[in-house]
């Protein structure tokens, strides 16, 4: 910048020393003009009256040029200033949303480290759903979005200062620590960001979760309490999305932890050590084993297992699901072709899975592979899930069933779905959730719920699977009210590859082979798949 400078004052510096040449000598040449004129009478010599009317013109044109060459040189000094402006402009601001970004804020800060400031309070947003939006309907609409929930904040905070972080990421701040202010201003950006957006030719719903803490004008403070908001921000995305939480201490901490969960993850992915564990499903009419459900198993360190409910959700927020899911059914086909044929294998399918359009050919391929057929799979998906995305969900699904695997509406009751909209879609088992089965003979109430479960699979020609059963007393009730399936501790509970094998031969009263030999052509061979599934 220095440099540039310089070149500019030099340049103006010379135009102007032109100007000054050019006009002293037309100031010189009109003062020795009359001196000149009497030369000329004098002496009537013609040629010198020519050659001084010469000089005359060449410098009123030196004049000329010199003044608009001064002129081109400011003009050109001008769009030089601007253009540098503009660069500044760029490199401290979102193209998208005009909004500062993270370089200004960071310079900010800088800025203000050398002294003492107003209290302020920090607000970090984040969008919940924006992926989903993006995947869908395209970066078109997920660019109104943005500039939506951009004007929406700049509204919600005229006095404030908002930047764009990240891709969906916002940072509010504003005057004032008041913590009961930052509250109600919290989860006014909630309510604001959850109302429907109009973009392009539709009406799409996001969701924010947002965090905020409190700086109090000391010079490291305001740094502080940017971090501060961005762990509670996480904290109220863990505790369910489209909420707002103010920072507390131990948030830190639970973000240090999740980072280190999600390396370990990420090499456990890797490494492939995340391993099934297969849960028995009774038939409660014969009371023979009607097949196994697949449930993931992690364990971090000898004997410190990592709950499913926490390294899957991880495992969806951070891309990881979908090599998660291929590697658990690789190894579940594997264990389960050697089981006798009339035993089925249940697999859980994320709902981040039903948004991916492929991800039921690629599974169906991995079946083949490892030489198990899909007729022998049912796979689990909640209600919620289907629901949610109702035509991404039949595309995947519909290669699923196209194959022959079954579909299974699990957790059932506790979703948001219709009756009308269950009605057109094709499943084959209803899986009544354990909160139901737990709440059993409880009250009457809790049991009309249960008998209206079973009674709507009858009707409708579909298996019920009730799950939690933990005591005979619920195991003879769903058998008296004609329930299929049952799962649940009473029955059977999670086990190693090893042991469901033991289990089934207990049962079966023969062993069950170990290894079974994969047929060359025949159901689960590749050579026999159509040719969209071979080309997956």
């Amino acid at each position: 910048m220095g440099q540039k400078s310089g070149r500019k004052v030099l340049g103006e510096v010379i135009g102007w020393a032109t100007v000054f040449t050019s006009v002293a000598f037309v100031a010189i040449e009109l003062h020795l003009h009359r001196y000149v004129d009497g030369f000329l009478d004098a002496y009537r010599v013609y040629y010198f009256d020519d050659l001084f009317v010469s000089l005359n013109i060449a410098g009123l044109i030196g004049l000329i040029y010199s003044v608009l060459r001064v002129k081109d040189l400011t003009l050109e000094n001008r769009r030089r200033r601007e253009a540098e402006r503009n660069v500044e402009w760029i490199a401290t601001h979102d193209a998208l949303t005009e909004l500062p970004n993270r370089r200004l804020l960071d310079r900010e800060i800088a800025a203000a480290g050398g002294g003492r400031s107003s209290p302020k309070t920090v607000f970090s947003v984040d969008l919940d759903g924006f992926k989903r939006v993006n995947d869908l309907f395209g970066h078109a609409v997920g660019n109104e979005v943005l500039k939506t929930v951009a004007e929406r904040l700049k509204c919600s905070f005229p006095e404030g200062t908002i930047y764009r972080i990240g891709g969906d990421e916002f940072l509010v701040i504003t005057d004032g620590a008041d913590a009961e202010e930052a509250a109600a201003a919290a989860q006014r950006i909630v309510q604001q960001l959850t109302a429907p957006i109009d973009a392009d030719v539709m009406t799409v719903d996001v969701g924010a979760s947002v965090g905020y803490g409190l700086a109090s004008g000391s010079p490291e403070s305001l740094n502080a309490a940017i971090l501060q908001s961005d762990y509670a921000m996480y904290a109220a995305k863990s505790s369910g999305r489209n909420r707002a939480v103010a920072f507390a201490p131990f948030m830190e901490q639970d973000v240090y932890k999740r980072a280190r969960l999600e390396g370990a993850l990420k090499r456990a992915v890797r490494e492939g050590t995340i391993i099934p564990h297969f849960q028995p499903l009774i038939d409660l009419r014969t009371n023979s084993v009607y097949g196994f459900e697949a449930l993931a198993r992690w364990e971090l360190q000898p004997g410190e297992f990592v709950s499913p409910g926490e390294f899957i959700p991880l495992a969806e927020e951070t891309g990881l699901i979908v090599p998660l899911t291929e590697h658990l059914l690789r190894l579940c086909c594997a264990e389960a072709r050697n089981w006798p044929k009339h035993v089925g294998l249940a697999f859980n399918l994320s709902p981040v899975l039903l948004s991916d359009a492929v991800i039921g050919l690629r599974l169906i391929r991995i079946m083949s592979e490892e030489g198990f057929s899909p007729t022998r799979l049912e796979l689990e998906i909640t209600e919620s899930s289907v629901m949610k995305d109702y035509p991404a969900a039949q595309k995947v699904l519909g290669d699923l069933m196209e194959a022959g695997a079954r579909i299974a509406l699990d957790d059932f009751g506790t979703g948001y779905s219709s009756l009308s909209q269950l009605s057109g879609f094709s499943f084959d088992t209803i899986k009544i959730d354990r909160s139901f089965v737990t709440a059993m003979n409880k009250g009457e109430r809790q049991d009309k719920v249960i008998r209206a479960i079973v009674a709507l699979g009858s009707g409708l020609g579909v298996k019920t699977t009730a799950e939690g059963i933990e005591d005979e007393e619920q195991l003879a009730y769903l058998r008296s009210l004609g329930c299929d399936i049952g799962q649940g501790y009473l029955l059977g509970r999670p086990m190693p590859a090893e042991a469901a094998r033991r289990f089934l031969q207990e049962r079966l009263g023969h062993p069950v082979p170990m290894e079974s030999e994969q047929p060359e052509t025949g159901e689960g061979s590749p050579s026999r798949l159509p040719a969209k599934l071979r080309r997956a």
